[in-house]
């Protein structure tokens, strides 16, 4: 008797599941997007020597990357703003002089958290040793209320587009019964940006990036119920 329960209560189960899977639904996606000026940056720096001995050039990069670190200290940038990316020392042979030589480079990520302090920070990373910069990316302090807002105009963009729809059809919807989501942070980098000559002063005359906009997007995907 109770074997039988249990296959009853299995196929009038499986009966529901069927009856909601075949339910009709409407499936939209819906765009949010927010601009925002940035008020910080990310850099990319790298310290590179190159000379005969291996030693030598290692000895010397370590401190000028030394330098680089302390100064950030001094400047205010927090400890866990610098990070090292990744170290290299490699061994070059001249096919001419028959001779080797060592290169050994270090290169390193330093948050900005406030945009108009990069050019004097810049400035100070050159004095300190870098010699290259490899890269800027430009961030907001308010990504993560910036990054809301876009999910909230993406749900009311993918409820008007499925209101649109079925409007036309005579129908509406009802309450939604899956939701996904895709976001996506647009990042301008300037491009040609170029390291001024070595030199502890930097072209004060006016600004030496562009900043833009940031185009913070959220993509939606929801199923609603058709009635």
């Amino acid at each position: 008797m109770k074997k039988i329960f249990l296959i009853a209560l299995t196929l009038i189960t499986m009966g529901i599941q069927a009856q909601e899977s075949h339910k009709n639904t409407v499936s939209v996606a819906g765009e949010g997007i927010v601009h925002v000026i940035p008020d910080g940056a990310i850099v990319t720096v790298r310290v590179e020597h190159q000379g005969n001995e291996a030693l030598d050039v290692k000895t010397k990069n370590d401190k000028a990357v030394a330098a680089v670190i302390q100064y950030c200290k001094k400047a205010g940038v927090k400890e866990k703003d610098v990070r090292t990316e990744y170290i290299n020392l490699n061994k070059n042979y001249n096919y001419n002089t028959k001779k080797y030589s060592y290169t050994a480079n270090q290169t390193m990520r330093i948050k900005i958290r406030k945009l108009e302090d990069y050019d004097k920070i810049m400035s100070g990373l050159l004095a300190s040793g870098i010699n290259r910069i490899d890269g800027i990316q430009f961030t907001s302090s308010k990504i993560e209320s910036l990054e809301a807002e876009a999910r909230k105009k993406a749900v009311a963009n993918a409820k008007e587009k499925a209101l649109e729809y079925t409007s036309v059809l005579g129908q509406t919807i009802g309450k939604a019964v899956q939701i996904s989501e895709q976001r996506n942070v647009s990042n301008p980098a300037p491009m040609g940006l170029k390291m001024r000559a070595m030199s502890a002063e930097m072209d004060s005359s006016g600004p030496t990036i562009a900043p833009g906009e940031l185009k913070v997007s959220s993509q939606i995907h929801i199923v609603f119920e058709l009635k």
